[in-house]
């Protein structure tokens, strides 16, 4: 064969390669089957966090697919040890032995960057979960923080997951920031705290968004850490409502009266999540039936 012949050739080959990874990649951003791809996304709101599980564990029990988790604060908690093992009774089984001592490890050392220096919090996480890289969870998992020096709201894709998790829950004045990626982090609710627009740029069809912070009524306010953590709570529900505007369906269980570090209502917040998805659920297949 000519010269002319084998650049022809080549020429082709190279075509074919390139259309077959082009089809590739789009395969990929679809979800499997074909249908949508739906994202849950997990607001926070601290002790609150127990009604994700419920939600979650209807999803589950009605084969609600998930093909990305994104979490803020304790959502990225409870949506981290799920995209890690995705089972809803493991799930419950870990959350509920998370208790006030696994979240606030009071620190002298640290007091002058904040009372809680969140080391317990990234090694309860560390010891629980299996998959170490966020890269690596069974369910692609996006965490969400903010970035102190700049006010940029952070998704962190890459990494230790525990540290993240631990970044994306450092409720500023309450928590030590954390220093990921050369970056120093806090809670990602100073934001973005239920982030429907990460799941909206990372290609989801469907966004189901789990706010926890509606109501945010707390008449047990004693303590210093108590009126940070109520002020924490009215500035996430505050950045939460431009954010859900990008939401194709809210779930809103109802967590009133339960304060941010209330560790003794976990039961009533599960059993109001649960109540909140099953609403949730008849939209959700209406919207899915849009996809077939």
């Amino acid at each position: 064969m000519s010269a002319k012949g084998q650049s022809i050739k080549k020429l082709i080959l190279l075509t074919l390669i390139s259309i077959l990874l082009s089809s590739c990649q789009t395969l990929q951003m679809r979800a499997p089957g074909g249908g949508p791809k739906i994202a849950l996304v997990l607001g926070g709101g601290a002790a609150k966090g127990f009604a994700h599980v419920g939600v979650i564990r209807v999803l589950e029990q009605e084969k609600i697919p998930i093909h990305m988790v994104v979490g803020t604060s304790v959502g990225s908690l409870i949506g981290g040890i799920y995209a890690a093992n995705p089972d809803s009774f493991q799930l419950e089984w870990t959350a509920f032995k998370i208790d006030r001592n696994d979240v606030l490890d009071f620190s002298i050392v640290h007091s002058k960057l904040g009372p809680v220096q969140g080391a317990r919090l990234e090694g309860f996480v560390d010891q629980t979960v299996k998959i170490k890289k966020i890269e690596n969870t069974k369910i692609p998992f996006y965490p969400v923080a903010t970035d102190l020096n700049t006010g940029q709201t952070v998704v962190l894709e890459k990494g230790s997951l525990s540290k993240a998790i631990r970044a994306s829950s450092a409720i500023p004045g309450i928590f030590v920031p954390v220093t990921f990626d050369n970056r120093m982090l806090v809670d990602g609710g100073v934001t973005n705290n239920v982030a429907c627009d990460v799941a909206r740029s990372k290609g989801a069809d469907i966004v189901i968004a789990v706010n926890i912070g509606k109501d945010i009524r707390e008449n047990n306010i004693s303590s210093l850490i108590d009126i940070v953590g109520q002020s924490a709570a009215i500035m996430m529900r505050e950045s939460s409502k431009t954010k859900l505007q990008y939401a194709s369906v809210v779930i809103e269980p109802n967590t009133g009266g339960v304060g941010m570090f209330d560790f003794t209502r976990k039961k009533m917040l599960l059993e109001e999540g649960m109540k909140a998805a099953r609403q949730a659920v008849p939209r959700i297949r209406e919207l899915m039936s849009q996809y077939k």
